[in-house]
């Protein structure tokens, strides 16, 4: 194996995360601010790059940190080692309400896409770069843009997705169609296209989006029941007004619910 074999351990059930377990000078790669805690043994080193334990020099490593941009990632990633003589463990939160999915890439066959800030964390050795889209429609519509994240190697990777996890297994030529947003990951082998859904009134007034994302087998694909832009945009329509007053969500009375409460300051 090139990439480190690493041990994990998922804790908690919507607000995850996952204690990696490290022998004597094994360590794992994370995005930057992904840390819950980490033992006094583990060394944490920022570097350029994937990840990976290829040596790149200073242009391939310029060239990776540079792709990492592309999917709106951060130019720098965080190696934690153990540097103790024993065992020895670091935690990495879920950024939000999820489930964190850990993926062997060696059942994968070595591969596999995933959405752009889906990647959590990763054996040192297994490589996160970007997958280009091929066709014109998953390009422009397919909500991820021509870029995705992809997840190369032999180790363990760990990718966060937002609230409930389902996993499809298509066999050849088997097809399904999923929200753009929905869609968290899927292996190598599955064919990606986007689709218009037509029909003036699903167009206008289906409240789904104006295209879906097929995709057909044979392969795997990950897909999650809440994606983040669809949290957000909740919180955001839930929020109080730039005043400072509160909707009244919930009241029958609404405002003058606030009023009669005496929410409403003058």
């Amino acid at each position: 194996m090139n990439a480190h074999e690493i041990d994990y351990r998922i804790i908690g059930e919507e607000m995850q995360c996952v204690e990696i377990e490290l022998d004597p000078q094994e360590a794992v790669v994370a995005e930057p601010g992904g840390l819950m805690f980490m033992n006094s043994d583990i060394k944490m080193d920022t570097i350029f790059g994937d990840g990976s334990s290829k040596n790149k020099g200073i242009f391939g490593s310029l060239l990776s940190a540079g792709k990492r941009v592309l999917t709106g990632e951060n130019l720098f990633m965080t190696v934690y080692t153990n540097q103790g003589y024993g065992k020895s463990h670091c935690t990495f939160a879920s950024p939000y309400p999820g489930k964190i999915i850990p993926m062997d890439l060696t059942q994968f066959g070595g591969k596999v896409i995933c959405q752009k800030d889906a990647f959590l964390c990763a054996a040192k050795g297994v490589a996160v770069g970007i997958e280009f889209q091929k066709r014109l429609g998953a390009g422009f519509f397919g909500g991820e843009g021509f870029i995705m994240q992809k997840l190369e190697g032999d180790g363990m990777a760990f990718v966060h997705a937002g609230g409930t996890i389902v996993e499809k297994e298509l066999k050849a030529g088997e097809s399904v169609k999923i929200d753009t947003g929905c869609l968290v990951a899927f292996t190598q082998n599955v064919n990606y296209d986007v689709q218009f859904i037509g029909g003036i009134r699903n167009t206008f007034f289906g409240g789904e989006g104006v295209f879906l994302a097929h995709l057909t087998g044979p392969g795997k694909v990950w897909i999650q029941s809440l994606p983040f832009s669809r949290l957000a945009e909740r919180v955001i329509s839930s929020a109080p007004s730039m005043g400072g007053k509160s909707r009244g969500e919930g009241s029958i009375l609404g405002g003058l619910g606030d009023l009669l409460d005496g929410d409403n300051r003058f």
